[in-house]
């Protein structure tokens, strides 16, 4: 190949031609790791949207309407599910219920506008993971591991499905605080780096450093020119080398996001009927109706996941001492889930994307405090909707004051399982060599739950 002048070689890299070598090495050039990737078998589902409230947001305070736990309020009662045999006394909802959408699902009134949205949702009611401590499964709930570090739905969704635009990274997490579990929920832990989750930070700068200073270009452009060099000459000796693939590609996707990803943040473009679907005023750039609407215009532009982050781990849904706290939660981010779900399906969006919600365990029917709930992972709340999923509908049955599943259990394996399926995956054939051994999200478990799919 004809030598170029540097900045000729460069900016041909940067616009995605087979040049793209120049930069990352010839190895990387003739296999992109994170070229597009057909599925296991053909699905509706091109790319996720997943929605985490950390906490534990309270089942039948929110989607799991118990009218039998009102008339027991006060009542003492083993509230344990399985996972103790604690007594206290038995607390009932915070919160009306009422029919949503034409199917009629019930929805307490901390949620009136996503309620309106139910046509569109798939309810499980039935939800179950193994612990109750909140690291444990938030990190459960995002790896499908409740104690070691594993890589992340999204790094799986990347590794399985690459990306179809070079100039953004293909999993993106839109984190305010640090969760429970901190950046391990968005982690490649094994898997090849360029799969790690993006963490993009809402506020006036969400990627620290994206923007180049006034002037800069030509010394930047000479600093890549010469590290392109020594990075090619450094691979070509080490043929194979994954890790060092994986710094090299993340160099170039870092200089492409510096050409598209400011663009994705601005919402200057957007209109008043758009911004006020998400509940936001013009020039806000916090808040989650800010995350919901960038999540929506980064899915536009071709990243295959985006999770949002309702909340760290602090000020959350754990509401040990009031159940009250749950209302200015439930408010923020209410109207922009519901927006979110809007406008998707006006842009005929919500036909290939998947959008999920969920929160890391419920609570408890009896109290704990004086007006709260503790943990508790034998039964909680999660949803589906858009791409190969039915909506208007409510799975899965808890008793009759939301202590334990009663029918149609969904295990967090069960429900990673069933995502992986309606984006094309076999989650048993979605492995990836590590250690001497295949290793999959789902472990040795799981199974997809087909009632939830069209």
């Amino acid at each position: 190949m004809l030598p170029l002048p540097r900045r000729a070689f460069l900016r041909s890299a940067v616009a995605g031609s087979s040049l793209f070598a120049g930069l990352v090495g010839d190895l990387l050039a003739a296999s992109d790791p994170l070229a597009p990737k057909k599925p296991h078998f053909g699905a509706k589902a091109k790319r996720v949207i997943f929605l985490f409230s950390s906490g534990g947001v309270s089942h039948m305070d929110t989607f799991d309407p118990k009218p039998k736990l009102i008339a027991a309020d006060g009542k003492t009662f083993g509230i344990g599910g399985g996972l103790s045999d604690e007594k206290r006394p038995l607390l009932r909802p915070g919160w009306k219920f009422a029919p949503g959408g034409k199917c009629g699902t019930q929805v307490s009134d901390l949620f009136p506008h996503l309620r309106e949205k139910m046509d569109d949702v798939c309810l499980i009611r039935s939800m179950k993971t193994d612990d109750n401590e909140h690291y444990q499964a938030t990190l459960a709930m995002h790896t499908g591991s409740f104690f070691l570090a594993r890589p992340s739905l999204g790094s799986w969704v990347s590794y399985g499905l690459g990306t179809v635009n070079q100039n953004l990274p293909s999993f993106v997490a839109i984190a305010p605080y640090t969760p429970y579990a901190g950046s391990l929920i968005w982690a490649n832990d094994f898997l090849p780096a360029y799969h790690q989750g993006t963490r993009v930070v809402p506020g006036p700068e969400p990627v620290a450093n994206l923007k180049r200073p006034s002037g800069a270009k030509d010394s930047q452009d000479l600093e890549l020119d010469l590290a392109g060099a020594l990075n090619r000459t450094h691979a070509k000796k080490r043929p194979g080398d994954g890790d060092l693939m994986a710094r090299l590609r993340s160099f170039e996707t870092a200089y492409r996001m510096q050409t598209e990803a400011p663009e994705v943040f601005d919402l200057a473009k957007e209109s008043d009927k758009t911004l006020a679907l998400y509940g936001l005023k013009r020039g806000e750039s916090a808040g989650f109706g800010w995350q919901c609407l960038v999540a929506r215009r980064l899915v536009e532009k071709g990243v295959r996941f985006v999770e949002l982050i309702d909340t760290g781990a602090s000020n959350n849904w754990d509401s040990h001492s009031d159940m009250k706290a749950h209302e200015p939660l439930a408010k923020q981010i209410d109207r922009p889930i519901a927006g979110l779900l809007t406008d998707l399906k006006q842009r005929g969006m919500l036909d290939d994307t998947l959008v999920v919600w969920t929160t890391e365990f419920g609570r408890t029917p009896g109290t704990d405090g004086a007006k709260g709930r503790g943990h508790h992972g034998a039964c909680f709340s999660s949803w589906l909707a858009g791409a190969g999923v039915k909506g208007g509908i409510a799975y899965g049955k808890t008793d009759d004051i939301g202590a334990t599943v009663a029918e149609g259990r969904v295990h967090v394996h069960d429900f990673h399982a069933t995502i992986l399926h309606l984006l094309g995956f076999d989650h048993e054939k979605l492995t990836y060599r590590h250690a001497g051994r295949d290793y999959r999200l789902t472990d040795v478990h799981g199974r997809v739950v087909k009632a939830l799919l069209k």
